[in-house]
């Protein structure tokens, strides 16, 4: 009989297994592929539960091709956005902000917003613009602090000017950022479940039936170095984590209308909305940044779906 082997418990990839220091992550904006035209790459949202959808399948090839099925799919709420700020970056740095003018008052309950604000001025050479957007997620009936994010612009330089001078203090719909079919990626917070044991954390086997019933692993490190490594799996903190659902497809968006009510732990979709394929980590009420897809694949790209019913 051949000696056991087996991979070693928990990537560390995923470390430190420590509780995130902010809700929205803040993605490599470098990285992530956006098209020509001059519009976000990103967008604020929050997951609001999931769905059965009853849709009519038209993707090429597929085995249930012209046939109506049945797939899951997680509903976002999203809110508009407006410009809080753009940033100007020389040689990778910030090296000016412009305010945005008429800001909304519920930003108070975020951060401290200054008491005269300059006219905006664009002037300057710099490499790059980015821009602060904060969602108004008060007409969601959900909260009224808002959330704000780096988000960056499609396009050239002069394209990104021209988004910023047009859009700054002006609201945002999710219907001029994406379109229906297209891949996104959501990033955010998995649900936070606290302490746990490393039984549970990391899926270390049991002990046997005739050993102590400790729930760890049997040695937890060699006699030399006298320490524990940061590799013995040990209890600590589940939850809470950065992490990021690739190429979900977008089946459906648009005004909520009163199409999605009484969800649990929810209510009422009240604004805007996006239909995206599978579900999304976090709890109800989640906030997630939506971005073009990093690294789109040919299969989900093709799939297509006509949306019949919500379930």
């Amino acid at each position: 009989m051949a000696a056991p082997n087996a991979p070693r418990r928990g990537s560390l990839q995923y470390w430190p297994r420590k509780r995130a220091r902010k809700i929205l992550p803040s993605p490599n904006w470098k990285a992530i592929k956006s098209d020509s035209n001059k519009r976000l790459i990103g967008f604020i949202g929050y997951k609001a539960g999931m769905a059965s959808a009853h849709v009519k399948d038209d993707t090429p090839d597929s085995m249930t091709k012209g046939k109506k099925i049945i797939i899951p799919v997680t509903i976002i709420e999203c809110p508009v956005m407006k410009i809080f700020s753009v940033r100007f970056y020389k040689n990778g740095r910030v090296a000016k902000e412009v305010l945005a003018e008429n800001l909304d008052k519920e930003l108070k309950r975020k951060i401290k917003l200054p008491k005269s604000n300059k006219k905006a001025d664009f002037s300057g050479e710099f490499d790059d613009l980015r821009v602060i957007c904060y969602s108004v997620v008060k007409k969601t009936g959900m909260k009224k602090t808002p959330d704000l994010s780096e988000i960056a612009i499609g396009g050239n330089y002069d394209d990104k000017i021209q988004f910023a001078k047009e859009h700054i203090g002006k609201e945002i719909p999710v219907s001029t950022i994406f379109n229906k079919g297209n891949l996104v990626d959501l990033r955010g917070l998995t649900k936070g479940k606290g302490m746990q044991g490393a039984v549970r954390r990391f899926g270390i086997t049991l002990r046997a039936h005739k050993s102590e019933k400790a729930r760890r692993v049997a040695v937890i490190g060699s006699f030399h170095p006298g320490r524990v490594t940061r590799r013995a799996p040990m209890a600590g903190q589940l939850g809470m984590f950065t992490r990021v659902s690739y190429n979900s497809k977008i089946v459906d968006l648009g005004k909520a209308d009163d199409k999605f009510q009484g969800i649990k732990n929810f209510g009422d979709v009240k604004t805007d909305y996006i239909l995206v394929t599978g579900s999304v980590q976090g709890t109800a009420k989640r906030q997630l940044l939506i971005t073009n897809s990093l690294r789109p694949t040919k299969k989900q790209l093709k799939k297509n779906y006509e949306v019949l019913e919500i379930r």
